[in-house]
């Protein structure tokens, strides 16, 4: 093989081995990915991204209640956290629920902000029917499900079901974050029923309790009252302000809502007045609520057949909240009114600064809030024109529009989860252009590197083919030197010979055609010396041509020519034939004109792995100069040949050369 394919060869290679290492770093796993992840591709993840953050900006966000309110439910704190615990709700009737919602206590950690506190680790989810105590597991967690940490509800979603009550039974309490008590902590359960939430103020038993009595921050029917730690913070809608308007005690605060056709109503909600948005707020919680109030329907506008839907007392401040529910039984109804007997009043004045005010009055037909842009009609006056009593029905709190709850919850719980898988696709895709950065460097080195090499190979081809002509030069000049040289003395001798027998003609004949071969060989010597690998049919047999010139050459002196190994000369390639036949046949000119020898000993030995070539005369032999210094001719032809010689005088007179030729290293062997 010539140098220029090796080098292609090598470039081949060692491109070969650095993409195998990009390849590597491609595909090399990362540890603390996550697997699903790591099956996408970037453009997937990229679009993963993008679809993530357009939709988080089409959820409600959970911004968090302030001031006073209640809390929620806790348990006896435990210090083991296998101690199970239990929470039962006892719906009102059997009814076909398929969603339950827990609404974890917010806890604020001084570290790491709002955090979810004493939310169970390993939980089921029980629901049944009386008088059956067992009922279905409808759905377990435990740590792998990694609900935690969070502030959102946690939505579990399930096929319709048949049930009167609910359970949730804990297996592993979380621990409690300012000392490490296990214990169940929550802020509110919710059972729905399509939008309907059945488990509003109902019936409630717990397995243990840490406050037994109302009126405090935390009691067990806090689970069902309807109030999370969350205020209703909608991505759409526009911001409305709150009606607001002072009263006094001798008036009677009523606001009626005309919904312009009899429907079933079962449920109504208060949204109370937006409180102050100053650090510290400014006004209490319960501010603009009614200590005491009742709600009515009819279907006549003068309430002629006025029915009680529900009323409202305010006991503590535990009983005021964002969003005041009640349901009731159903009742088909065009007009609803609340009537307040007894207004709150502000801590700045006395009863005559009592204030009655609402952000929004719901009145909610199945699942449907059918007051939204429904007439209202008060008999007060608002303390400013942009609360005006039109706000009580526009749809829209001080945050945008009013949710449903069930949609409302989904849409916090759909929040976290996005917001959990956020950062995770964004240290995916940060790891992913890492290793694409790392790439584009091994890339640049790759690219500056094979540049090097093509620069490289360019040069060195150049070289290779300037020395190829000084070779083929050289090679020339000696084939030139070599045959006809040797072509040339054997002529002078034939004609010699043919002076000597001009008397002769027998004798004359065979020599002059022998100067004939020599002039025809000598021409085609000429034309073939320009380019000897190819020619064709010229030493093609090197043994038969060595045997026929030294016959030719040392007609008058004593000669052997002896072979070992004629399968591998005959295998050798055409221009170690070449080389070895001009060798040999310089070796027997030189003989011929300096040595003034009688007797010439020709030995070839060939094997696998060289062969050796000894040609050996009775002459006058080398002086010590000489031994040391072989001649030019015979160096020359040795060194294209790529061969070894050597030159060394024996006992009792003459020379002996030995060429000596590596085969198998070089691939000499055809």
């Amino acid at each position: 093989m010539s140098p220029l394919p090796r080098i292609l060869l090598a470039l081949a290679a060692m491109a070969t081995i650095v993409g195998a290492a990009v390849v590597f770093v491609i595909r090399a796993p990362a540890v603390e990915s996550d697997a699903p992840l790591k099956r996408l591709s970037l453009s997937a993840l990229e679009r993963r991204l993008a679809t993530l953050e357009e939709q988080l900006t089409m959820l409600a966000k959970p911004s968090m209640r302030t001031g006073v309110g209640a809390v929620g439910f806790r348990s006896i704190p435990q210090a083991r956290s296998d101690h199970p615990e239990w929470i039962q709700i006892s719906l009102s009737e059997q009814a076909s629920i398929d969603q339950v919602v827990l609404v974890p206590m917010i806890w604020r950690d001084t570290a790491k902000g709002f955090r979810a506190d004493g939310f169970p680790l390993e939980f089921s989810i029980r629901v049944g029917s009386d008088p059956d105590p067992n009922g279905t597991v409808v759905a377990r967690f435990n740590a792998d499900d990694q609900l935690l940490p969070r502030v959102a509800p946690v939505v579990i979603s399930f096929p319709a079901t048949q049930a009167s009550w609910v359970r949730l039974e804990v297996a592993r309490l979380s621990p409690r974050g300012w000392d490490d008590r296990h214990i169940l902590q929550l802020s509110e359960i919710l059972v729905f029923s399509g939008l309907d939430n059945l488990a509003l103020r109902q019936s409630v038993q717990v397995s243990s309790s840490d406050q037994l009595e109302r009126g405090l921050p935390r009691h067990q029917d806090y689970l069902v009252d309807g109030f999370v730690p969350y205020l209703m913070d909608a991505h759409d809608g526009e911001q409305s302000l709150a009606f607001v308007s002072r009263t006094s005690l001798g008036t009677t605060p009523v606001i009626e809502i005309d919904l312009r056709r009899c429907v079933p109503l079962s449920r109504i909600h208060l949204h109370a007045t937006e409180l102050s948005d100053n650090v510290p707020q400014a006004l209490t919680d319960d501010f603009g609520i009614p200590r005491s109030m009742v709600v009515e329907g009819a279907t006549e506008s003068d309430f002629s057949d006025a029915v009680r839907l529900c009323d409202y007392q305010m006991h503590s401040i535990y009983d005021a909240g964002p969003i005041i529910m009640r349901r009731f039984p159903q009742q088909h109804c065009r007009y609803v009114r609340l009537i307040v007997n007894e207004p709150n009043t502000d801590s700045e004045g006395g009863p005559t600064q009592a204030r009655v005010g609402f952000a929004e009055i719901e009145v909610i037909s199945d699942g449907i809030n059918v007051a939204l842009g429904a007439p209202v009609t008060v008999n007060l006056d608002p303390d400013l024109t942009s609360r005006s009593a039109s706000t009580l029905t526009d749809g829209n709190n001080l945050f945008g529009r009013i949710l449903p709850i069930r949609d409302w919850m989904s849409e916090l719980a759909m929040r976290h989860d996005l917001e959990t898988e956020r950062p995770r696709i964004a240290a995916e895709l940060r790891l992913r252009y890492q290793r694409q950065k790392a790439i584009l460097r091994r890339l640049s080195w790759l690219t500056g590197l094979l540049g090097f090499i093509a620069v490289s190979t360019v040069l060195a081809e150049r070289s290779i083919r300037q020395r190829a002509v000084s070779r083929t030069r050289e090679r020339i000049a000696a084939d030139l030197h070599d045959e006809l040289g040797a072509n040339l003395h054997a002529i002078g001798l034939l004609g010699d010979l043919a002076q000597a027998a001009a008397d002769s003609p027998d004798r004359l004949k065979p020599l002059l055609r022998r100067v004939r071969e020599l002039t025809e060989r000598s021409g085609a010597a000429t034309r073939y010396c320009s380019n000897l690998l190819e020619s064709e049919g010229l030493f093609g047999d090197l043994m038969e041509d060595m045997q026929r010139t030294s016959n030719r050459l040392l007609n008058d002196l004593e000669h052997t020519l002896t072979f070992e190994g004629e399968g591998y000369v005959r295998e050798l390639k055409p221009s170690v034939r070449i080389d070895l036949f001009l060798f040999y046949k310089e070796c027997l000119t030189n003989i011929l004109r300096h040595s003034h020898a009688t007797e010439v000993i020709t030995h070839l030995a060939a094997d696998r792995k060289g062969l050796r070539l000894t040609i050996t005369d009775n002459g006058c032999g080398l002086n010590d100069s000489q031994i040391s210094r072989i001649p030019g001719s015979l160096s020359r032809r040795a060194r294209l040949a790529g061969a070894q010689v050597s030159a060394s005088r024996l006992v009792g007179g003459g020379t002996k050369i030995t060429l000596k030729l590596r085969t198998k290293k070089f691939g000499l062997l055809s």
